[in-house]
């Protein structure tokens, strides 16, 4: 039995899938041969089947020696540098690991570069103070401006504490394997260093060290990850799920359904949601044509956004990630006021009260015209969360094609950039600087 599943029958008719079968095979053929637009950015489609032991057993000696000198390791990235390991980390995490005594041997990880708040990086350099901390710094150019400036304040900290030669040994750069500032610098300051493939881009890459070392570090098993992602590699190659998941929400795009919201019924899954608005809004957002990427968390999010979903402007479909067995076993006690009036429930797992939750959500979003697709994992482990990125990824690039964009660029994320920088009055940017002042007032 496979580990991964997919219903589209509360989403797309039989007829609705045979009409569009042609548009899905020429974007299946589009990506596997390597002839579209953004073909240079491929890497990523043969990543779990050519990822080596020998690669994998060196990030797990880097992540062995930064879990036995550091109480804590700061990953800097920013984006698909950040969101992946974010998304795997937290997914198989203890909802309450922070609140729970540090383990010698096990080091907190944190994030930064992922945003510009100056109170959050004050903040956690008065955390890192007295501590044992290293540094994962990843940016293949190293001059991304929000990853930059963390990685300039927390590398000045650490050499303050430290001194320059235990601090070379507690930083690791994830970055270009010839070119720019942070291979510059690390080849300076002998940094340990893993290389981020120029056919692989930044959402993309949670499956490259990019990912894979701060999972090492968080402690989880990235063989048993990769090997997962192999297996729906595999898979596709004669049952292609992630080409009837692209299929099926260009149907419904087709038909007017213009926003897309994952859905899932555990709060491990949060940044699951995250990873996979970044992956398809960055990727499918051009042209002004993409499906808007949104996501919830059930039951809790029902209380607030349930009446938009229910009752709102019918241009949502929802594609509700479901797993089919949780970690822990815990039922409901009875009780003899039965206040609450909870008795009638009393002796049924949590687990099978969030089931029929999710049962009933999803038979009143259908009642009210909301398409449900619905995406099902045994259990949230390595090796599923392997095949459910692999799954988004292939299905990502078909739809994009699908969609007649480029799912491997991202052109607009450089405007804001440009005018960050004439702001900042950065050198070259003198021209834009002047425009920008005028249209300000200024």
């Amino acid at each position: 039995m496979n580990s991964i599943n997919i219903d589209i029958t509360q989403a797309v008719s039989l007829t609705q899938m045979q009409a569009a079968a042609a548009d899905k095979d020429a974007a299946v053929k589009t990506l596997d041969s390597a002839s579209g637009a953004g073909n240079d950015f491929l890497g990523w489609t043969a990543l779990p089947s050519r990822t080596t032991q020998a690669l994998l057993d060196e990030i797990n000696d880097v992540a062995r020696s930064l879990r036995e000198s550091c109480d804590i390791v700061v990953c800097i990235g920013i984006g698909g540098s950040y969101l992946g390991a974010k998304f795997v980390i937290d997914s198989l995490s203890d909802c309450f690991a922070a609140y729970r005594p540090a383990q010698p041997g096990a080091p907190r990880l944190l994030f930064a570069g992922q945003n510009i708040s100056e109170d959050y990086l004050f903040e956690l350099q008065s955390l890192l103070t007295g501590k044992r901390f290293g540094i994962i710094v990843i940016s293949k150019s190293g001059t991304t401006t929000e990853p930059a400036i963390a990685f300039r304040i927390l590398k000045e900290q650490l050499e303050a504490a430290e001194g320059r030669e235990i601090a070379a040994q507690r930083i690791v750069a994830v970055t270009d394997a010839k070119r720019g500032a942070l291979r510059t610098l690390a080849t300076r300051e002998g940094y340990r260093t893993f290389v981020i493939d120029d056919n692989v881009g930044g959402r993309y890459s949670v499956l490259t060290p990019v990912g894979l070392l701060p999972i090492a570090v968080a402690g989880y098993d990235i063989n048993a990850l990769v090997e997962g992602a192999r297996k729906m590699e595999t898979r596709c190659k004669t049952d292609d799920i992630a080409a009837t998941y692209a299929e099926a929400r260009n149907i419904l795009y087709r038909d007017g359904k213009k926003i897309e919201i994952l859905v899932n019924y555990t709060p491990r899954l949060h940044y699951l949601g995250e990873w996979w608005k970044q992956l398809y809004g960055e990727s499918e957002g051009k042209d002004h044509k993409g499906i808007f990427p949104a996501s919830v968390d059930f039951s809790t999010d029902l209380h607030s956004m349930g009446q938009m979903i229910q009752d709102g402007e019918r241009t949502v479909f929802e594609t509700v990630v479901s797993v089919t067995n949780t970690a822990h076993s815990l039922t409901i006690p009875t009780d003899a006021d039965n206040l609450d009036g909870l008795n009638y429930i009393a002796g049924k797992h949590i687990d099978q009260v969030n089931k029929m939750a999710e049962t009933g959500t999803r038979l009143a979003h259908l009642d009210g015209g909301v398409p449900n697709i619905t995406i099902t994992i045994d259990t949230i482990n390595e090796d599923c969360l392997g095949q459910l990125i692999y799954f988004f990824e292939r299905a990502c690039g078909i739809s994009g094609y699908m969609l007649g964009i480029n799912p491997f660029n991202q052109p607009g994320v450089e405007n804001y950039k440009r005018n960050m920088f004439a702001l900042l009055e950065k050198p070259g940017y003198e021209a834009e600087t002047e425009a920008i002042k005028k249209r300000l007032g200024k």
